[in-house]
Protein backbone atom coordinates (compact mmCIF):
# COMPACT_ATOMS: atom_id res chain seq x y z
CA UNK A 1 0.00 0.00 0.00
CA UNK A 2 2.93 2.58 1.19
CA UNK A 3 4.49 1.80 -2.56
CA UNK A 4 1.47 2.50 -4.20
CA UNK A 5 1.01 5.76 -2.57
CA UNK A 6 4.36 6.95 -3.05
CA UNK A 7 3.76 5.86 -6.77
CA UNK A 8 0.54 8.32 -7.00
CA UNK A 9 2.65 10.85 -5.34
CA UNK A 10 5.61 10.63 -7.85
CA UNK A 11 2.98 10.62 -10.48
CA UNK A 12 1.14 13.79 -9.21
CA UNK A 13 4.70 16.23 -8.11
CA UNK A 14 6.74 15.00 -11.33
CA UNK A 15 4.83 14.28 -14.40
CA UNK A 16 1.08 13.00 -14.90
CA UNK A 17 -0.28 16.32 -15.17
CA UNK A 18 -4.09 15.89 -14.02
CA UNK A 19 -3.11 12.72 -11.44
CA UNK A 20 -3.67 14.70 -8.16
CA UNK A 21 -1.91 12.64 -5.15
CA UNK A 22 -4.56 11.29 -2.11
CA UNK A 23 -5.42 13.66 0.41
CA UNK A 24 -3.84 11.42 2.71
CA UNK A 25 -0.50 12.38 1.97
CA UNK A 26 -1.03 15.80 2.17
CA UNK A 27 -0.17 15.57 6.13
CA UNK A 28 2.63 13.60 5.73
CA UNK A 29 4.54 14.87 2.88
CA UNK A 30 5.20 18.64 1.99
CA UNK A 31 5.08 19.47 -1.97
CA UNK A 32 8.82 19.08 -3.24
CA UNK A 33 10.66 22.72 -4.35
CA UNK A 34 11.34 23.04 -7.71
CA UNK A 35 14.90 23.40 -6.75
CA UNK A 36 14.80 19.46 -4.72
CA UNK A 37 12.84 18.18 -8.46
CA UNK A 38 15.64 19.67 -10.68
CA UNK A 39 18.22 17.50 -8.11
CA UNK A 40 16.09 14.72 -7.87
CA UNK A 41 15.82 14.62 -11.72
CA UNK A 42 19.97 14.87 -11.70
CA UNK A 43 20.05 11.80 -9.12
CA UNK A 44 17.62 9.71 -11.43
CA UNK A 45 19.66 10.82 -14.42
CA UNK A 46 22.61 9.08 -12.62
CA UNK A 47 20.58 6.09 -10.96
CA UNK A 48 22.49 3.16 -11.08
CA UNK A 49 22.27 0.15 -12.46
CA UNK A 50 20.91 -1.34 -9.63
CA UNK A 51 17.26 0.22 -9.92
CA UNK A 52 14.64 -1.54 -12.55
CA UNK A 53 14.16 1.63 -14.13
CA UNK A 54 14.28 5.33 -13.73
CA UNK A 55 10.73 4.85 -12.09
CA UNK A 56 11.42 2.61 -9.83
CA UNK A 57 14.83 4.85 -8.72
CA UNK A 58 12.52 7.93 -8.67
CA UNK A 59 10.13 6.18 -6.10
CA UNK A 60 12.77 5.21 -4.10
CA UNK A 61 14.81 7.94 -3.80
CA UNK A 62 11.64 10.17 -3.40
CA UNK A 63 10.51 7.54 -0.64
CA UNK A 64 13.82 6.91 1.35
CA UNK A 65 14.98 11.48 1.03
CA UNK A 66 11.92 12.39 3.04
CA UNK A 67 12.88 9.61 5.77
CA UNK A 68 15.96 10.43 5.57
CA UNK A 69 15.34 14.21 5.65
CA UNK A 70 13.49 13.42 8.87
CA UNK A 71 16.08 10.92 10.19
CA UNK A 72 18.65 13.85 9.44
CA UNK A 73 17.51 17.17 8.79
CA UNK A 74 20.72 18.71 9.07
CA UNK A 75 22.09 16.79 5.40
CA UNK A 76 21.40 19.20 2.27
CA UNK A 77 18.68 17.91 -0.03
CA UNK A 78 21.77 17.15 -2.48
CA UNK A 79 23.72 15.45 -0.59
CA UNK A 80 21.02 13.32 0.59
CA UNK A 81 19.99 12.33 -2.72
CA UNK A 82 23.95 11.06 -3.33
CA UNK A 83 24.01 9.37 0.10
CA UNK A 84 21.02 7.34 -0.83
CA UNK A 85 21.64 6.64 -4.77
CA UNK A 86 25.42 5.43 -3.70
CA UNK A 87 23.64 3.27 -0.75
CA UNK A 88 21.81 1.89 -3.02
CA UNK A 89 23.85 0.95 -5.52
CA UNK A 90 26.64 -0.35 -3.34
CA UNK A 91 23.94 -2.38 -1.01
CA UNK A 92 22.92 -4.24 -4.33
CA UNK A 93 26.13 -5.03 -5.49
CA UNK A 94 27.12 -6.87 -2.20
CA UNK A 95 23.44 -8.30 -1.95
CA UNK A 96 22.67 -6.31 1.35
CA UNK A 97 19.42 -4.27 1.92
CA UNK A 98 19.98 -0.69 1.54
CA UNK A 99 17.28 -0.47 4.43
CA UNK A 100 19.97 -2.30 6.69
CA UNK A 101 22.49 -0.17 5.44
CA UNK A 102 20.86 3.09 6.22
CA UNK A 103 20.05 1.82 9.56
CA UNK A 104 23.51 0.62 9.92
CA UNK A 105 24.75 4.66 8.68
CA UNK A 106 22.24 5.95 11.04
CA UNK A 107 23.56 4.14 13.91
CA UNK A 108 27.19 4.32 13.44
CA UNK A 109 27.44 7.85 12.32
CA UNK A 110 24.13 9.64 11.99
CA UNK A 111 24.95 10.53 8.50
CA UNK A 112 27.61 12.61 9.25
CA UNK A 113 30.32 12.08 6.27
CA UNK A 114 33.60 13.02 8.34
CA UNK A 115 32.54 11.52 11.38
CA UNK A 116 35.49 9.97 13.13
CA UNK A 117 35.59 7.66 16.53
CA UNK A 118 37.72 7.51 19.28
CA UNK A 119 39.21 4.30 17.69
CA UNK A 120 39.41 6.28 14.39
CA UNK A 121 36.59 4.41 12.59
CA UNK A 122 35.84 6.84 9.69
CA UNK A 123 32.50 8.34 7.68
CA UNK A 124 29.52 7.43 7.14
CA UNK A 125 29.53 3.91 7.84
CA UNK A 126 32.92 3.96 10.74
CA UNK A 127 35.18 1.94 8.44
CA UNK A 128 38.34 1.31 10.50
CA UNK A 129 41.52 2.69 7.61
CA UNK A 130 43.34 -0.58 8.24
CA UNK A 131 40.45 -1.51 5.60
CA UNK A 132 42.69 0.04 3.34
CA UNK A 133 45.62 -2.40 2.96
CA UNK A 134 43.29 -5.19 2.48
CA UNK A 135 40.46 -4.63 0.12
CA UNK A 136 41.41 -1.40 -1.29
CA UNK A 137 44.34 1.34 -1.64
CA UNK A 138 46.07 3.62 0.81
CA UNK A 139 44.88 6.75 -1.21
CA UNK A 140 41.33 5.69 -1.12
CA UNK A 141 40.20 8.84 1.27
CA UNK A 142 36.97 7.33 3.59
CA UNK A 143 35.06 10.62 3.69
CA UNK A 144 34.57 10.00 0.06
CA UNK A 145 30.91 9.17 0.26
CA UNK A 146 31.12 6.32 -2.30
CA UNK A 147 34.16 5.26 -1.39
CA UNK A 148 33.17 4.81 2.38
CA UNK A 149 29.61 2.89 1.30
CA UNK A 150 31.67 0.58 -0.93
CA UNK A 151 34.25 -0.41 1.85
CA UNK A 152 31.94 -0.27 4.77
CA UNK A 153 28.89 -2.69 2.22
CA UNK A 154 31.95 -5.39 1.41
CA UNK A 155 32.84 -5.35 5.22
CA UNK A 156 29.37 -5.99 6.06
CA UNK A 157 28.87 -8.41 3.04
CA UNK A 158 32.10 -10.31 4.58
CA UNK A 159 30.81 -10.67 7.80
CA UNK A 160 27.66 -12.21 6.40
CA UNK A 161 29.15 -14.49 5.02
CA UNK A 162 31.58 -15.51 8.08
CA UNK A 163 28.59 -15.87 10.06
CA UNK A 164 26.25 -17.86 7.54
CA UNK A 165 23.99 -14.85 6.71
CA UNK A 166 22.91 -14.31 10.36
CA UNK A 167 22.34 -10.86 10.43
CA UNK A 168 22.92 -10.72 14.11
CA UNK A 169 26.12 -11.85 14.56
CA UNK A 170 27.18 -10.48 11.36
CA UNK A 171 26.75 -6.72 12.69
CA UNK A 172 27.86 -7.14 16.27
CA UNK A 173 30.66 -8.34 14.38
CA UNK A 174 30.80 -5.54 12.36
CA UNK A 175 30.61 -3.08 15.79
CA UNK A 176 33.12 -5.30 17.45
CA UNK A 177 31.18 -6.72 19.58
CA UNK A 178 31.05 -10.00 18.70
CA UNK A 179 28.92 -12.51 20.32
CA UNK A 180 26.74 -9.47 21.95
CA UNK A 181 23.27 -7.95 20.66
CA UNK A 182 23.18 -4.44 22.07
CA UNK A 183 24.28 -3.27 18.52
CA UNK A 184 22.52 -5.35 16.29
CA UNK A 185 18.91 -4.33 18.02
CA UNK A 186 20.11 -0.55 18.42
CA UNK A 187 20.48 -1.22 14.44
CA UNK A 188 16.90 -3.12 14.15
CA UNK A 189 14.95 -0.73 16.42
CA UNK A 190 16.30 2.12 13.76
CA UNK A 191 15.36 -0.13 10.69
CA UNK A 192 11.60 0.05 12.51
CA UNK A 193 11.58 3.49 13.87
CA UNK A 194 12.51 4.87 10.14
CA UNK A 195 13.32 2.84 7.38
CA UNK A 196 10.79 0.15 7.78
CA UNK A 197 8.09 2.13 9.25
Amino acid sequence: MTKYLIKLFILSVFGAGSMQAPDSLAATQEKPSKEFRMKLAKAIANAPDSFKDKFDAEVWLVEQSIRLAKAAPHIPEDERLTILRHVHQEATNFNLDPMLVLAVIDVESDFDQYAISSAGARGLMQVMPFWKDVIGKQQDSLFNIETNLRYGCAILSLYLEKEKSDTTRALARYNGSRGQTWYPMRVYKSMRRIWHP
